[in-house]
């Protein structure tokens, strides 16, 4: 799912009592969560108090952001979906994500390899991976994808929600799988050592896809059909196959975890213990898909999640369970400290610091490691 994450995160910290709390702990040195590499394999940069126009990160986004522990998120680049100039709308979101960045040289750094995660971590800086949802701007000009290298993607998800050139995606009801174009995209993704995601994908279109991939891939956000039959989770054998290519599996904190659209934290919990138990401590990690900040449910916000959700709706790209009133989050974990929260829930539960480190970014920093090097 995608939203402006200037409406998303929306209100911000205002409702929060525990960041005093975090503060003190990182004070003192933390614990191995404030060492760890802690990676959301699908969210957002945003600041929800700047003008719309302020290419700055305000300092309250800026703090809140170093609140909530975060390493490293892959944000996506524009657009998804079939639109009428797919090439001209990512050269236009690519400029603005660039024009972010650069005004904030001193707070976030753009990952071309793992390595610049690493330093990120050293100089206490926010990393930030570009990545598509769809090859929708690539289309039939693979050479597209050497000139998106270039400009800092470093994921290509090859569909969307609704077929594209390339094979399939999850809510296209014919379920054909990959083309012959989607092989050659595959085949030039990897060649130019970009990491291939497959969420969003009909259920044949993964497993084909995966099949053919030759280098680790990623789902990097979804949820187990085995649990919850929504066409965008992602059946046991599929994520099998991911995890016999080295690839990894992000569980997203979306209304899909749960047929009635409103997961709570012990739903979450219930997908990453069954997708683990499916690929292996190694070979699962999270994309939450949401933005890195929490949102505040008020009037304004709810009135803006209702005109983009009514937009999705008009454009035939939501999901079934989206609807007016049902938001792209779970509100149990709608706060700063989510990331934090949900690894003590699963540690309360028996995961040992040393799992939850794979789990939290340790995985993902791998098959990116083994993605781009460094």
């Amino acid at each position: 799912m995608q939203i402006d994450r200037r409406t998303l995160l929306a209100g911000g910290l205002a409702s929060l009592v525990a960041a005093p709390a975090l503060a003190q702990r990182r004070a003192a040195g933390g614990g191995w969560y404030d060492r760890a590499i802690i990676i959301d394999a699908l969210g957002g940069l945003g600041d929800p108090y700047g003008p719309e126009d302020q290419l700055r990160l305000s300092d309250r986004a800026w703090a809140e952001t170093v609140g909530t522990g975060v390493t490293v998120v892959r944000d996506t680049v524009m657009p998804v979906g079939n639109v009428a100039d797919p090439w001209g709308d990512y050269q236009k979101d690519i400029a603005t994500k660039h024009n972010i960045i650069w005004a904030n040289p001193d707070r976030v750094l753009l990952v071309r390899t793992a390595a610049d995660i690493l330093k990120a971590k050293r100089e206490k800086k926010f990393a930030v991976v570009i990545g598509t949802q769809d090859t929708s701007m690539v289309g039939g000009d693979l050479d597209r994808l050497t000139q998106m290298k270039k400009d800092g993607v470093m994921t290509v998800q090859l569909t969307y929600n609704n077929g594209n050139l390339a094979g399939d995606g999850s809510l296209e009801p014919r379920n054909v799988g990959i083309t012959k174009l989607g092989k050659a995209t595959i085949e030039k993704i990897e060649s130019e050592k970009l990491l291939l995601d497959l969420s969003h994908g009909g259920a044949r279109t993964m497993a084909e896809a995966t099949a053919f991939a030759k280098r680790p891939l990623v789902i990097s956000h979804t949820g187990s059909r085995a649990l919850t039959d929504h066409p965008r989770n992602t059946c046991d054998e599929t994520m099998k196959a991911v995890a016999d290519k080295g690839g990894v599996v992000g569980v997203y904190f979306m209304p899909f975890l749960k047929l009635d659209s409103h997961p709570h934290a012990e739903d979450v919990i219930a997908h990453v213990e069954h997708m683990a138990k499916v690929v292996g401590e190694d070979h699962i990690g999270i994309g939450t898909d949401n933005g890195v900040l929490p949102t505040t449910l008020d009037e304004a916000t709810k009135a803006k999640l209702k005109e983009w959700q009514l937009k999705r709706i008009q454009q035939g790209i939501a999901a079934p369970g989206e609807a007016v009133g049902v938001y792209p989050m779970v509100e149990d974990y709608n706060s700063v400290d989510r990331y934090r929260r949900f690894a003590a829930d699963l540690q309360k539960r028996g995961w040992s610091e040393a799992r939850l480190e794979k789990l939290m970014g340790g995985n993902f920093l791998r098959v990116y490691r083994d993605a781009w090097g460094g």
